[in-house]
């Protein structure tokens, strides 16, 4: 399914029940405040999930004003779907799938007046064994955000050779111990494939050193990490993302993201520098003669966290980040 007309959901038969999708949003109030809602304005969740988010930013729409949820999760879409029927507005909301980086093509030539991007895994993910993205319950190597792709964390870990295992995992993972649990794959896998996620866990916790299970969090966690970012090309659609959300914003529009990690985190710290002053003249130039000109302003100088009360209410706060950034000046693109 490319695309559903306002207010529908796809036909696909959903086999969990709704409230799988059901989660508390991660820096709700701190989101819907930089995005400054306008009641007839056009606003785009470009990773609508189950629509914690978005729901709430629907609620806030009056006549006139338009929601556009984008999810490369089917699963996500129809649950989607169900949450912001639900929603007291006269306002109207449209669903598309596929990967946000394509949210130029999907506004349509429309200049959104806020953008929404909460990067990373969902808790619904997290919970269904069978998608394979973690660590604690035993299911299928999958990882696919969109599960009509076609390559799998299985493809990766039993197809990649020990120097491309150990890079992703070093880099995607930010792991000090990527050779040893790269070499350590390859050699259980020679033995025999590796299918499920507990067993992949369990040759991560007998690669690295005793003292390495002391640490905070699960030994496999950066792991898994990082072999889902490969699954999903998210380091790469995060950059496109960015470009295209930057390029097509109205004026005064805001593009808002959540990140949870440090890989996510320095990009769009860099990206949002990067647009407002993209001058790449040297410094001892008296003036600019790139031409390169400014997008806009950088609304959140460092980046807001939760709330002790978050925090203590709701775990996966406790690694989330929002930046935000104004775009001004005339349109471009």
């Amino acid at each position: 399914m490319e695309g559903m007309q306002a207010g529908q959901v796809g036909q696909t038969e959903k086999k969990t029940d709704p409230s799988d999708f059901t989660h508390t949003p991660v820096l709700l109030r701190e989101c819907l405040g930089l995005l400054d809602v306008k009641p007839d304005g056009f606003y785009v969740d470009g990773t609508v999930g189950g629509a914690g988010h978005a729901s709430e930013v629907l609620a806030r729409l009056g006549e006139g004003g338009r929601l556009l949820g984008i999810d490369r999760d089917q699963e996500a879409l129809e649950a989607a779907g169900r949450r912001l029927s639900a929603v007291k507005t006269p306002a109207r909301f449209e669903l598309r799938h596929g990967t946000f980086s394509r949210i130029k093509e999907f506004c349509e030539g429309e200049r959104p007046d806020g953008i929404l991007l909460d990067l990373g895994v969902s808790s619904h993910q997290l919970d269904e064994p069978e998608r394979g993205f973690s660590y604690r319950f035993d299911g299928p190597l999958d990882m696919r955000m969109d599960k009509t792709a076609g390559k799998s964390a299985y493809d990766i870990v039993n197809g990649y050779t020990q120097a491309q295992l150990t890079m992703i995992i070093r880099e995607y993972g930010e792991e000090r111990y990527a050779a040893k649990i790269a070499s350590a794959i390859v050699r259980a896998r020679a033995r025999e494939e590796i299918r499920t996620t507990l067993r992949l866990s369990e040759i991560v916790k007998a690669a690295v050193p005793a003292s390495y299970l002391k640490g905070e969090g699960h030994p496999a966690k950066r792991t898994f990490q990082a072999i889902r970012i490969e699954v999903n090309d998210e380091l790469s659609e995060l950059r496109n993302a960015l470009g295209a959300a930057l390029e097509i914003l109205a004026p005064g529009g805001r593009l808002v993201v959540i990140t949870f990690h440090s890989l996510e985190d320095r990009i769009v710290k860099n990206k949002f520098k990067e647009a407002q002053n993209p001058c790449t003249c040297p410094p001892d130039f008296p003036v600019c003669v790139c031409g390169k000109k400014p997008l806009g302003r950088i609304v959140t100088p460092h980046p807001i966290t939760g709330s002790e009360a978050e925090l203590a209410e709701n775990n996966r706060a406790h690694s989330a980040k929002v930046r935000a950034f104004e775009r001004t000046g005339a349109q471009s693109g």
